[in-house]
C-alpha cells in the first residue's frame, strides 16, 4: 500500500515553487483547508441542524436570495484569512465592498483573497453538492498599510493560486499553483485532506455539455447551432453529446475536468454581461482548466486577459476540453462573419 500524502506535506514538499514565499503562502493554504473543513462539517449537519439550513431571509450584493450556510461559510473563511494574517485584505461575493483588515499583522501580509464561500447554495436544501472556490493574489499596495481596491482588481494572469473545495459525496479540495492540479480528498477517519488526484488532466474532448438550456432562446445564433452540432452526430465525436447541467458550477467543472467536457452559461437578453462573477467564479476555475490543459473563454476572449473594473463584474463564461472552446468559439465567430 503507497504511504498517503497528506495536503500539509505537499505544501511543504512543493514549497520551492514560491521564491518569493517564507512559509507565508503555505500557512495562508493551510488556513483555507482549516475553513473549508469546518464548512463541510456544517454542510453535513444542514439536514439536521435547523439553524444552519434555508434562506437567511435577506439578499446578498447580487440580489440572490443568501442561503443560512452562505453567512457562515462566509465569516468561516474571513476568520480565518483574518486571524491567519498572512491576508491583508478579502472580497467576497457575499459582500458589497471589498474588506481591508485592521490589525498590524493583517497590514504586512502579502496576499489578498477573492472567493466565493459556498457557490451554488440553492442547492443546499435538496443535497446536491456545492463548493467554496479562492483565488490568492500578491499585493499590489506597499506591505504594513490597509489593502486597496487595487489589490482586488487585478487580472487573472495574476493569480498566485487557484482552488475550490467540492462538498459532495466526499469533500475534496483541487488547486494549483500554475505547476499543474492536484486533488485532495478530506479522510473523515483522520481529519486530513490526502492527495487522492496527482497531476490532474482535463481530457481534450468530452461528450459531455453543461448548459441551462431554458435559456437556448435568449442566446446568440452563433450558441444555438453549437448546442445543435452537440446534439448531432456531426460532432467531433460522431455521437450525440450528452446534457449534464447540475446548477452547481464547482460540480459541473469538477466533472468536466475528470471525465472532459464544456460548461456554457452566456450572456442571454436577461443577463446581457453574463452571470457568473469574473472575480469570484471564473477566474480561478479559469486558472485551474489551463493549468489542466483546457481553456476558458468569454465566447471571444481569454477570461484571465481581462482587467477586471469592478468588484462583482460579470462575464459570459466558456470552460472545459480544449478542443470543445475552441469549438464553440468558431461557431460564434462563423456567425458574426455572416
Amino acid at each position: 500500500m503507497s504511504k498517503l500524502i497528506t495536503l500539509q506535506e505537499f505544501i511543504l514538499k512543493n514549497e520551492a515553487d514560491y521564491s518569493f514565499a517564507t512559509g507565508e503562502l503555505s500557512r495562508l493554504l493551510s488556513d483555507i483547508a482549516v475553513a473549508s473543513k469546518i464548512v463541510s462539517r456544517d454542510i453535513r449537519k444542514a439536514g439536521l441542524v435547523d439553524h444552519i439550513i434555508g434562506a437567511q431571509g435577506g439578499q446578498n450584493i447580487q440580489g440572490e436570495e443568501q442561503q443560512k450556510l452562505d453567512v457562515i461559510a462566509d465569516i468561516t473563511f474571513i476568520k480565518a484569512f483574518e486571524q491567519g494574517g498572512e491576508v491583508c485584505g478579502i472580497a467576497s461575493e457575499e459582500n458589497e465592498n471589498f474588506v481591508a483588515f485592521k490589525s498590524e499583522k493583517s497590514k504586512n501580509g502579502k496576499y489578498v483573497v477573492l472567493f466565493d464561500p459556498l457557490d451554488g447554495s440553492s442547492n443546499i436544501d435538496v443535497n446536491v453538492s456545492i463548493g467554496t472556490i479562492f483565488s490568492i493574489y500578491k499585493r499590489l499596495s506597499p506591505i504594513g498599510n490597509e489593502a486597496t481596491i487595487e489589490d482586488m482588481l487585478q487580472p487573472g494572469t495574476e493569480q498566485i493560486v487557484a482552488g475550490y473545495v467540492l462538498y459532495g459525496s466526499s469533500t475534496m479540495l483541487v488547486y494549483t499553483t500554475g505547476n499543474g492540479v492536484n486533488g485532495f480528498t478530506l479522510d473523515p477517519s483522520i481529519g486530513e485532506f490526502c492527495l487522492s488526484h496527482p497531476d490532474m488532466k482535463m481530457p481534450e474532448i468530452g461528450r459531455l455539455y453543461a448548459m441551462n438550456e431554458g435559456n437556448i432562446f435568449e442566446c446568440e445564433k452563433g450558441l444555438s447551432d453549437y448546442i445543435k452540432y452537440c446534439q448531432s452526430r456531426e460532432n467531433q465525436t460522431g455521437m450525440p453529446y450528452s446534457g449534464r447541467y447540475i446548477g452547481s458550477l464547482v460540480a459541473d467543472f469538477h466533472r468536466n475536468l475528470i471525465k472532459g467536457g464544456i460548461y456554457i452559461y452566456p450572456d442571454v437578453l436577461s443577463a446581457p454581461e453574463g452571470k457568473l462573477r469574473l472575480l469570484y467564479e471564473c477566474n480561478p476555475l479559469a486558472f485551474i482548466a489551463e493549468q489542466a490543459g483546457g481553456l476558458a473563454s468569454t465566447g471571444r476572449k481569454r477570461i484571465l486577459d481581462i482587467k477586471p473594473e469592478r468588484l462583482h463584474q460579470r462575464v459570459p463564461y466558456y470552460v472545459g476540453s480544449k478542443l470543445m472552446v475552441e469549438k464553440v468559439m468558431q461557431f460564434i465567430e462563423a456567425t458574426e462573419n455572416k
